[in-house]
């Protein structure tokens, strides 16, 4: 069991809820909350708009999450209207990922430190990844001396770091499509071994679920689209649960609200100790529709009502199915 600072212990507690499952809502979408204002026709100020649309999220719905995810270039507006019981992350890279070279390298946000992240009230520095455990050496170590500078300036503030993983294939770029399911689990399981080593100093993996739901027996549209059984599913979701000794939690990636629910579901039948979410687009993401055609006080309305019916759900959903953080830290 791993042993926690007195300060990354309380900077825990307040990002979760009172029995160790961490609740939370992420809105730290830079790049793709532009792109999806501008699919539903917005005309205007892109910048104020992505400000104004995180402020309305914070402010509706952090009173039923333990904590939110923001950005500091878009996202600090959104941090002084959350509710006081919620805790704050603070993203550190950069939106997206170098496209000049192969490898999808990661930079950090160039006027930010964790030590600025946290004097602009962070309670945990997050940073994402994009990794490929079959890239090569060269590329994967660069990688991994990134993350180990992170975790390096977490550990010297004293503050929680939370990395999120997302898992990609350098030869094939569709990660929706049935050749990346198949490969999906290995890809995702994987990479989790290799940042749970000490070395990297991360508290929480925000990770995504092992496989693709819509490639499952059950969850497929059709016998054709069936990549797993449900037991073999399953058994990679038990398996991933083992491949570490941190907290881990898992992120919507963009999918409806129901499936990530079920999806929770279907991880806790499989035996998967995860400890809870930090759920995005799953939550709000049918609130950008109302705001870019109805404004603000129809996007208060839907918040009120749909958004607030995703969160009551999937904190149901949580509160049947993730393990407390509590027995992996003391």
């Amino acid at each position: 069991m791993k042993k926690l600072s007195t300060s990354k212990l309380n900077y825990m507690n307040q990002l979760s809820t009172k029995d160790g499952v961490i609740a939370a809502l992420a809105i730290d979408q830079r790049g793709a909350l532009r792109k999806m204002l501008a699919a539903e026709g917005f005309e205007g100020d892109t910048e104020q708009a992505i400000v104004d649309f995180k402020k309305l999220v914070s402010e509706e719905l952090t009173p039923y999450s333990s904590s939110i995810l923001l950005d500091p270039e878009y996202g600090l507006p959104a941090s002084k209207v959350k509710s006081p019981e919620a805790g704050l992350l603070l993203a550190y890279e950069q939106t997206g990922y170098d496209a000049t070279e192969a490898g999808r390298f990661p930079d950090l946000i160039h006027d930010y430190s964790a030590l600025r992240l946290k004097e602009d009230g962070a309670d945990a520095v997050k940073f994402l990844l994009y990794y490929d455990v079959d890239e090569s050496a060269e590329i994967n170590e660069r990688k991994h001396a990134f993350v180990e500078r992170i975790g390096s300036e977490c550990m010297a503030e004293d503050i929680p770091f939370y990395l999120e993983l997302l898992s990609y294939d350098a030869t094939n770029a569709d990660n929706g499509s049935k050749e990346f399911a198949k490969v999906k689990p290995h890809k995702v399981n994987d990479m989790m071994v290799e940042f749970s080593k000490e070395r990297y100093h991360v508290d929480v993996l925000k990770m995504e679920v092992p496989v693709n739901m819509n490639f499952v027996e059950g969850f497929a549209a059709s016998d054709e689209d069936v990549v797993y059984t449900k037991e073999e599913a399953m058994a990679h979701f038990k398996d991933q649960s083992e491949k570490t000794d941190l907290p881990f939690i898992f992120l919507s990636a963009g999918v409806s609200a129901k499936l990530f629910q079920d999806t929770l579901y279907f991880a806790k039948e499989a035996g998967s100790t995860f400890n809870g979410v930090l759920c995005g687009r799953a939550t709000w993401k049918d609130g950008v529709s109302v705001f870019v055609k109805e404004g603000e006080e129809a996007t208060r309305q839907w918040l009120r009502t749909v958004g607030k019916k995703n969160m009551d759900d999937l904190n149901h959903a949580l509160s049947e199915t993730a393990s407390s953080w509590h027995k992996k830290f003391n």
